[in-house]
């Protein structure tokens, strides 16, 4: 899943990786929890910020019997670089073009933000640990936009030419089927295949009615008119 909404711009905040779920953002995690209610979890994590913590506690609390919250570094979002907006509206133009060539060697998420391809190599060991050496059938994992993306183009097999295509709305649910096998070398497990079963399910909006606007346009409430603002309003 990704987190429920936030408001990086709410007046008291001072640090926003510490950011909290606002209002909707605590109802869009409850949808997710009660659409979720039947579903049995052997192992939920999160990546150790609050917004994905505070989503996870929601989801899981129609549950019967969760299992306790794992915090995981490896998946916390993509470290971003500096960039300076005067509005929300020129900072929301200049992250719409993120993700795009990001398999572009140096590529990195904004300027002297950490490369696509070392957040990439941090966020797969961490789901292949998660897959590899732990004893599960279901997960819950609640992370970030950009982690996720990175774990679809993984699970696809595309890699990072393929994330930019991953809208991944507020709140959102993926499902990724994996299947592992014992290793040749009869020490331990591999992922034999992987194939994802769904994607951005909105349990909210599930026909995405209201949701015509990309995540970032919704996160930051403005409106581009499309996926992309023109280039020279990110100029």
């Amino acid at each position: 899943m990704r987190h429920g909404h936030v408001d990086y711009f709410a007046p008291d905040l001072t640090d926003p990786r510490m950011v909290p779920l606002t209002d909707e953002g605590r109802e869009q995690a409850g949808a997710a929890g009660t659409a979720l209610r039947h579903a049995h979890f052997d192992l939920a994590v999160y990546s150790g910020l609050p917004r994905t913590r505070e989503t996870a506690e929601i989801v899981l609390a129609g549950n019967d019997s969760p299992p306790d919250l794992i915090a995981h570094e490896g998946l916390e979002e993509i470290k971003s670089g500096w960039i300076k907006a005067t509005s929300r509206e020129e900072l929301a133009a200049r992250l719409a073009y993120s993700f795009d060539n990001a398999d572009t060697p140096g590529a990195c998420f904004l300027p002297e933000g950490e490369t696509f391809e070392s957040a990439e190599n941090r966020i797969t060991a961490a789901l292949e640990e998660l897959v590899l050496t732990r004893d599960w059938r279901a997960a819950l994992i609640v992370a970030h936009e950009g982690v996720n993306r990175i774990a679809l183009g993984w699970a696809c097999g595309g890699g990072l030419a393929t994330i930019a295509a991953f809208e991944q709305d507020l709140a959102c649910l993926n499902i990724i089927d994996v299947d592992v096998t014992p290793n040749d070398a009869g020490t331990g497990l591999q992922i034999e295949r992987m194939a994802v079963k769904a994607l951005n399910v909105t349990a909210y909006d599930f026909v995405k009615k209201g949701l015509s606007r990309s995540s970032l346009e919704h996160l930051f409430d403005v409106d581009f008119g499309g996926l992309r603002p023109r280039q020279d309003a990110s100029a």
